[in-house]
């Protein structure tokens, strides 16, 4: 549950204790944890943080979710803020990642200084780069869009699409513990898509894939395509058949449901596969239709907790 930026809306301005290393997963238990989820037909498997990349053992841990393939595992895909990328890539890919989201606010040094509190912009834009001529099967770029902030570079995010094939996708801010939500900062999905349709009028949506939480859309001529992440306005806990296990081993049903099962502990009590499994399959049960309202979650948020020890 570590990183090397500090994103005012991921990280309390006070910070995070960070977890004793004795606390978190290690890498054998990641492994053993994503086996049994395997064996109930999860495919898809991301790593995130915090920052994943600021792990020693991050190459071990794609090596061996790249060992469960033959279980059915299809995707081992990484969420990352980029600045520690370029330097583990081809490690990376070598071990059997084939997707990454790549966390980026602002296409300018002064601001993403001012968002991230850290420098390193140049870094992330030259991993953007990179990831994108690597061959990996998929390259996005996350943007929290933040009124007031950054909102005006949209159709400058836009044309990065142009000529890159990346999906941009553009997130609106969502309420956490201790983060610097409120809704004058919010723009709405709707909002952000008027701004995109009156620089593109020609653009159209694309066909959703199945358990999609993204509304992608396509623009003629341009080699990538972007994407909306409607968590606030237009929530998508119909289509949603993600679970969240946190660093520290705790499972989480919904990003902004406060309840958690420790894995962790159940693991390390020897407890068979089989009990463990019940006890999982017994926490998905209790997985919501939908989660609460924009407003009933910026009033709640405090019991969450903070963003960058769920992992986004």
């Amino acid at each position: 549950m570590r990183c090397n930026l500090r994103c005012h809306y991921c990280m309390p301005e006070s910070g995070v204790s960070l977890t004793p290393n004795p606390l978190l997963l290690t890498a054998l238990e990641i492994h053993q944890i994503a086996k049994l989820f395997v064996s109930q037909g999860v495919n898809k498997i991301r790593l995130t943080g915090g920052e994943p990349l600021v792990r020693r053992d991050i190459v071990e841990i794609v090596s061996n979710l790249n060992k469960l393939r033959p279980d059915g595992l299809s995707t081992i895909a990484m969420t990352t803020n980029g600045l520690l990328l370029s330097r583990y890539l081809p490690e990376l890919i070598d071990a059997g990642l084939t997707h990454v989201n790549i966390s980026l606010d602002t296409l300018s040094p002064h601001r993403f200084q001012l968002i991230s509190k850290r420098m390193g912009h140049e870094r992330v834009l030259r991993s953007i780069d990179d990831a994108i001529q690597s061959g990996l099967k998929s390259v996005k770029i996350n943007c929290v869009v933040m009124n007031g902030i950054n909102a005006d570079e949209i159709i400058d995010f836009v044309e990065l699409t142009r000529s890159k094939l990346v999906e941009v996708r553009f997130i609106e801010m969502m309420p956490f513990a201790s983060n610097t939500f409120d809704n004058r900062k919010l723009l709405p999905f709707k909002a952000m898509l008027g701004m995109i349709q009156q620089a593109y009028p020609d653009i159209y949506k694309a066909v959703p894939e199945s358990n999609e939480t993204s509304k992608v859309y396509n623009i003629p001529g341009f080699v990538g395509r972007i994407g909306f992440i409607t968590s606030m306005s237009q929530h998508f806990c119909f289509s949603c058949n993600r679970l969240r296990i946190t660093a520290d081993g705790n499972l989480k049903v919904c990003l902004f449901d406060q309840r958690e099962v420790s894995l962790r502990d159940h693991l390390r009590s020897g407890i068979s596969d089989q009990n463990l499994l019940a006890i999982i399959n017994q926490s998905v049960k209790f997985k919501k239709l939908q989660h609460a309202g924009m407003d009933m979650l910026a009033a709640s948020k405090a019991g969450n907790r903070p963003m960058i020890t769920i992992g986004g």
